[in-house]
């Protein structure tokens, strides 16, 4: 197996001098260049949730934040609001509903309780690397779960990676570039979090071949100048953005999705004419209200009220919420 984060080259090679900066060429695997080679699209395909559970959070998902196949979305949040439950609901969603996919939930430097409590929620295979486990161990699983994904793919399959988190991910290579080249801001090293972006980077839907989902947490507002940077590094990187807000789960309202700042690029790719226009109806709605705490309250009283999303937006003719 060939190493994604890795700069070595496998097999026999001339020593390099001990404190070269220059890295030997990576090896490409035969199903990373085929991938990689072909035709990325936007995503068409949509992934519709709802097939595979009817849990609020998940048909809230689908209304927001469609999620197709080949999306690179990131699910924005601070500690504590139930990103990780997010990814459980989204997985076992997908299992259910899309029993053909290939799903990888991949838990990076995770407290070992939470890897149980994931490991045991979910129907799909959890790659892990606990915390007490060392920083190589952490990219060997991440390799693992990337080369599996490029067979896959590279064969016409569909793909989901959810990856918690992208944050800690970063931490990882951060610290494994350090001392490599010069620091920049917020401990970062120049250059340590190029790994990182080609991982998350290789989400896309392919013609004539299969697509790679990746939904990928990112932490924000930790006190943690480094994290500041890994977030801004791979903002506006995804299609999607799923964006949790502090606001709501202080108030106790959940599923906590910020609606005005969360949304799919090309959204109407992944939706028929009259569905598209129903919906852009239900976010113009959300919108006008101007308070992400009152449009939250509003879409899950209809979702609670209508039993489907598709009776929900049957019900806008022509008329806003």
């Amino acid at each position: 197996m060939s190493s994604f984060s890795s700069n070595a080259r496998r097999g026999k090679s001339r020593p390099r001098q001990q404190h070269s900066d220059v890295p030997a060429r990576r090896v490409v695997s035969p199903d990373e260049k085929k991938f990689l080679a072909g035709t990325a699209v936007n995503p068409h395909t949509r992934i519709v949730l709802e097939k595979g559970s009817d849990d609020l959070s998940v048909r809230a998902l689908d209304l927001i934040c469609p999620i197709g196949m080949g999306q690179r979305g990131l699910v924005v949040s601070s500690p504590g609001l139930g990103k990780t439950t997010f990814l459980k609901n989204i997985s076992n969603a997908v299992t259910n509903g899309y029993p053909d996919m290939k799903v990888y939930c991949l838990l990076v430097d995770e407290r070992p309780e939470e890897v149980t409590d994931f490991t045991r929620s979910v129907k799909a295979r959890v790659y892990s690397s606990s915390m007490d486990q060392s920083q190589e161990n952490h990219i060997k699983v991440v390799d693992t779960v990337i080369a599996e994904a490029f067979k896959e793919a590279a064969a016409g399959h569909n793909v989901m990676i959810l990856l918690d988190s992208l944050t800690r991910l970063a931490r990882v290579h951060n610290a494994q570039h350090r001392g490599r080249g010069r620091t920049m801001s917020g401990g970062v090293g120049a250059g340590a979090l190029e790994v990182p972006r080609r991982i998350f980077g290789i989400a896309r839907n392919v013609e004539g071949l299969g697509s790679i989902t990746i939904l990928a947490t990112i932490l924000v507002d930790t006190g943690s100048a480094m994290d500041n940077v890994i977030f801004e590094e791979f903002k506006g990187t995804g299609n999607m953005e799923l964006v949790l807000s502090k606001e709501l789960a202080q108030k106790r309202v959940f599923p906590a999705i910020d609606v005005l700042k969360s949304g799919t690029r090309r959204a109407e790719l992944l939706f028929e004419p009259e569905e598209y226009r129903r919906l852009e109806l239900l976010r113009r709605g959300m919108a006008s209200m101007n308070n992400s705490v009152a449009a939250m309250e509003k879409l899950i009283e209809m979702l609670q009220k209508y039993p489907t999303n598709s009776g929900l937006l049957e019900s806008f003719s022509g008329r806003t919420v």
